[in-house]
Order: C-alpha cells, then sequence, then structure tokens
C-alpha cells in the first residue's frame, strides 16, 4: 500500500529545519519501501504492507523524535485517501480569475460540528471554509494573512492538521 507521511511545522519560517535527503533517511525502517520525498513541506511517500495508519503515525512520529530530537507531528494518508480528498473538493466552482487559492488541511481526526462552528469566527470576509470529513478546505486571498493558523484550526477543533496547497496535493498522485 502507498501512504504519505505530511509532516507538519518543518522548514517554516526559520524553524525545524531538515534537508529532504535527511528525511528520507530517517524513514529507512524495517517495512517501508520506495521512499521518496516531495518539496521540503516534508511529503514523504512510502509503501508499506501495514494498514492500520495510527500504527504507522506512531512509528513514524518515533523514529523522528528518536532521530531529530524533537517531535514532528505527522498525518497519513493512503494516495487513495489524497485522491478522493481532491475528488471532494467542495470549491471546484472558483473562478479563473479568483484571487484566492485553495488549501486543504489534512486531520487527525473528524471534528465535532459545534468545533467547526467556533473555527468559523476566525475567517474573514473574503475566505471560505467548508469540512468534508476528515478535510478542511480553505479559500482563503493569503494564508500568510490569515486568522486561520494551523495553531487556530488546531486548537478550535481538537485534532491534529497540516496544511498543503491543492497543487501540491495534485503533484503527490503523481509520484
Amino acid at each position: 500500500m502507498r501512504y504519505i507521511a505530511l509532516l507538519r511545522g518543518i522548514n517554516v519560517a526559520g524553524q525545524k529545519l531538515i534537508k529532504m535527503d535527511a528525511l528520507k533517511l530517517h524513514f529507512e525502517m524495517p517495512g517501508f519501501s520506495n521512499i521518496v520525498t516531495y518539496i521540503q513541506s516534508g511529503n514523504v511517500l512510502f509503501d508499506t504492507k501495514e494498514t492500520d495508519t495510527s500504527k504507522l503515525c506512531k512509528k513514524v512520529e518515533k523514529q523522528l523524535a528518536t532521530k531529530l530530537g524533537y517531535e514532528v507531528p505527522v498525518v497519513i494518508r493512503s494516495l487513495d485517501e489524497i485522491q478522493t480528498a481532491i475528488k471532494n473538493n467542495p470549491f471546484t466552482k472558483l473562478k479563473e480569475n479568483d484571487a484566492r487559492k485553495l488549501y486543504i488541511v489534512y486531520l487527525s481526526g473528524t471534528p465535532s460540528a459545534e468545533a467547526l462552528e467556533s473555527l468559523k469566527q476566525y475567517a474573514s470576509d473574503t475566505e471560505e471554509l467548508r469540512l468534508v470529513q476528515r478535510e478542511l478546505y480553505i479559500v482563503t486571498e493569503g494564508i500568510g494573512n490569515s486568522k486561520l493558523t494551523l495553531n487556530v484550526i488546531e486548537k478550535k477543533l481538537g485534532v491534529t492538521g497540516t496544511m498543503r496547497n491543492l497543487a501540491t496535493s495534485n503533484k503527490i498522485l503523481t509520484m
């Protein structure tokens, strides 16, 4: 089975720096094969016979903490799940000239409707967000200026998350 480990918070604003060739080496564990990294935001594709993603997540997080000396939250999805997340995009009707971009926050679990409501107050007038299963879709003019930061999202939803733009999510499928 082909999976992707989506790492949260590495190589952002000069924090938790790690080169992708070193990250690839950290994934060389028993049962993992065909390891490939994609861009500096921490996307690691690998094959394994293990099908329990919570076990995989714990294994990867433990390995990274040991090798790096700090914790790195990880969300794991199969390539089929990434494809489904892209297909489930509720914002497919964005106009070509729309300056806003789509981001997908891959969550470790499904938050409650109440938690999602508490998050909506952080969206600006030009931002939209929708939850579909374990993915939060955000349309925004600029994620760097948004109040919908990962820290706010995780705190309000009560789950771990990591964000990727639509282009990165699409590219992962071709690797």
